[in-house]
């Protein structure tokens, strides 16, 4: 018997069933880290081959569960959108975690838990630390930005009222799938990792998602909450 559905329900098997092939699931993790990536890179991260790659590509795309740029005759590909990369750091919090099976993985799986980005805002231990230290120097209340927050966040550069115009949540909490607290999400935690990479106080490494605090980074958020004035916007080079 066909299931009845009431009248205007999602038709969430489709999404669920692309998602749930192994092979798409990686590539989708994979572009959690917010850039976006070659097919070829992809199909490494994957541990497939190109052509797989590129036919788990297509669906994706018809899909709607990622999109496409296009850079001269190059082609990357990144998620749709926060949405998608909502509902898989939600299964990441439900699901099992894999088992690290050599030195190199027990690496990463530190590096992924210390620093990340959750698509496009902090996540991890550092990413929990500095919602943290936010509500504790009263910058956050609930989903709002303090007089203070705005005057401490406009040191990184960040543009508070641009964040709370966009058309997403501004400042909600995101349960960290390995810290089983919360970090900041939406607009404002996009606009604040965004501020971070730039004056290069985080960089992104070899790891994917991975990014780690640089000795610049270390200081200047320090002075932030320690009330100092930054002395300079530049990023590292």
């Amino acid at each position: 018997m066909a299931a009845e559905h009431v009248a205007r329900d999602a038709d969430i098997a489709p999404v669920a069933a692309l998602i749930a092939d192994p092979t798409r699931a990686a590539i989708l993790t994979a572009l959690l880290g917010g850039r976006a990536l070659a097919a070829g890179e992809l199909a490494r991260l994957a541990g497939v081959g190109a052509a797989t790659a590129s036919a788990h590509l297509s669906r994706l795309l018809d899909g709607r569960l990622v999109d496409v740029v296009r850079q001269g005759r190059h082609r990357y590909y990144r998620l749709a959108g926060h949405e998608v990369a909502e509902v898989l750091e939600v299964l990441a919090r439900v699901s099992a975690r894999p088992l690290v099976r050599s030195l190199r993985q027990s690496r990463q799986a530190r590096m992924l838990e210390e620093a990340r980005t959750c698509y496009d805002h902090l996540a991890g231990r550092a990413g929990v630390g500095l919602l943290d230290r936010l509500r504790e120097g009263g910058c956050l209340t609930g989903e709002e930005v303090t007089p203070e927050g705005e005057r401490l966040l406009a040191g990184l550069g960040v543009d508070v009222a641009a964040a709370r115009a966009a058309r997403r949540r501004f400042a909600p909490e995101c349960l960290d799938w390995t810290e089983r607290r919360a970090h900041l999400g939406g607009a404002l935690g996009a606009a604040v990792t965004g501020a971070l990479l730039e004056l290069g106080w985080y960089v992104r490494g070899p790891v994917p998602r991975a990014v780690t605090l640089t000795d610049v980074g270390r200081g200047g958020l320090a002075a932030l909450f320690s009330g100092k004035e930054l002395t300079s916007h530049t990023p590292v080079t």
